[in-house]
């Protein structure tokens, strides 16, 4: 299983981020290309701990079925739901939303585990930081092929 914390999937998805341009359209779903750029740094900073989000009570009851199928190697479907405080759909500006993102990368990648938040995931309630790792993985790969990269 793919992880966040292994450096050369942190390298392959920097790559991945650099290769977007403010011109890159989606395959699928609403957000433009900086606003998805936000809305996976916001992600980052809710596994490190920067941002805070309560359990939703949907979360809570079917959280424990839904949650093998999201830890499996199996990617994100096309247009997953998204909880509302992660939808973003004001204008962002393409380079600062790219800086940001490829900074969360970094930091939460070389900071480890240890530095993981320890507040439960606002559907799954709590998670390990191997499994924030490889959550922070497959969201940026379903945001990225999203993109085409």
């Amino acid at each position: 299983m793919q992880s966040i914390y292994q450096q050369d999937v942190t390298t392959a998805l920097l790559k991945r981020i650099e290769a977007l341009g403010p011109d890159t359209k989606a395959l699928w779903g609403k957000m433009n290309v900086s606003q998805m750029m936000t809305h996976c740094s916001m992600a980052l900073e809710v596994a490190s701990g920067k941002k805070k989000v309560k359990r939703v009570f949907i979360g809570r009851i079917l959280g424990p079925f839904i949650k093998p199928n999201y830890f499996s190697d199996k990617p994100f479907g096309k247009s997953s739901p998204t909880a509302p405080e992660f939808v973003v759909t004001d204008a962002r500006d393409f380079e600062k939303e790219k800086a940001r993102l490829i900074q969360e990368v970094k930091q939460f990648s070389s900071e480890g585990e240890a530095k993981c938040t320890t507040e439960p995931h606002a559907f799954f309630g709590p998670l390990t930081p191997q499994q924030w790792g490889i959550s922070m993985y497959k969201h940026l790969d379903h945001h990225l092929r999203q993109f085409g990269v």
